[in-house]
């Protein structure tokens, strides 16, 4: 990946890009809207769940009426069966990047998934195949054990460093995942694969909304109610009867197990309700701690005052 994408990077300097991070609910889609009708943009999705096609509503992916407004790329594009890395989006892209300034088109790239604008703004580390079995292995671990036994047996399997530094379950299960698997710790592969980063900050609009949190937790309030429709229970209802596995990211989606337990019986529509406000509450809590720690540097932007697209781009 490293030679491919430092080529596209030498390509692509010099060309513009607007980048829109933001909790869930805070109007990101909105304001991409609105910027790609002023500036002839296409815009691309950096959510990690809209990549998946079975949950537009539950999701909040952009309705098909607002697909034909204006351009979208890379929303509703996997199958939920399939597990998607930050590296294979990167590939994907970098393909409609190209496309859009070959097209004399402003990509407009909008999104949750801090992640995904780390490593076009950063560079990005490709980590190996990590086998099935390993992989299981180290998130039935976790499972069990919870994050003291996966910083405990990160440090018997030879990865000091990341047993030190991580906290977050799902980080500390899949550096286990890569130590068992290759031998070497995660900073390893940190410092041999990183590829350079795709965007030159001096050439983005760089955005993340920042809203009071009353305003967002109403916001979150109706969205809990939104999913909560006839079309939102029929996502979930079709999703859930593939019987697919529990683990994958698409499976993982707030509003699937809280809408399938609804869908059984065991809540009512208010517990239900208060679940899933809950559940997005605290998501949007983790990724403004992520946005305040990772992205110090981005143009601050709140939605819930009058945005003046002028003064952004």
């Amino acid at each position: 990946m490293n030679d491919s994408l430092q080529s596209v990077k030498e390509r692509t300097e010099g060309n513009r890009a607007i980048l829109i991070a933001g909790p869930t609910a805070s109007g990101k889609s909105a304001l991409a809207l609105q910027l790609a009708k002023a500036h002839n943009g296409v815009i691309i999705n950096a959510d990690s769940m809209q990549l998946y096609e079975d949950l537009r509503l539950v999701s909040a992916r952009p309705s098909a009426e607002e697909e034909v407004e204006v351009p979208h790329r890379l929303y509703g594009v996997l199958p939920s069966s399939r597990a998607f890395s930050t590296g294979a989006w990167l590939r994907l892209v970098t393909e409609e990047l190209e496309t859009a300034w070959g097209q004399g088109q402003l990509p407009i790239l909008v999104g949750g998934t801090g992640l995904y604008f780390k490593g076009l703004t950063e560079g990005f580390a490709e980590l190996p195949e990590i086998p099935d079995e390993v992989r299981t292995r180290a998130r039935s671990l976790g499972d069990r054990e919870g994050t003291s036994g996966l910083k405990t047996a990160l440090a018997d399997a030879g990865d000091e460093e990341a047993a030190e530094d991580l906290n977050d379950p799902q980080r500390l299960a899949r550096a286990l995942e890569v130590v068992l698997a290759t031998g070497k710790p995660l900073s390893h592969w940190q410092r041999e694969q990183q590829s350079a980063p795709l965007l030159v900050a001096d050439d983005c609009t760089r955005i993340v909304l920042a809203p009071p949190r009353p305003w967002l937790h109403e916001r979150i309030g109706l969205r809990a109610r939104l999913m909560l429709a006839e079309e939102g229970q029929q996502e979930v209802k079709a999703l859930l009867a593939r019987k697919l596995s529990p683990k994958l990211p698409a499976m993982r989606a707030i509003g699937v197990a809280e809408i399938g337990a609804y869908l059984s019986g065991e809540c009512d529509l208010e517990q239900t309700i208060h679940r899933l406000t809950v559940a997005t509450r605290q998501y949007a809590k983790r990724q403004e701690t992520w946005f305040r720690n990772q992205m110090a540097n981005w143009q601050r932007v709140d939605p819930s005052a009058e945005i003046n697209l002028k003064e952004i781009y």
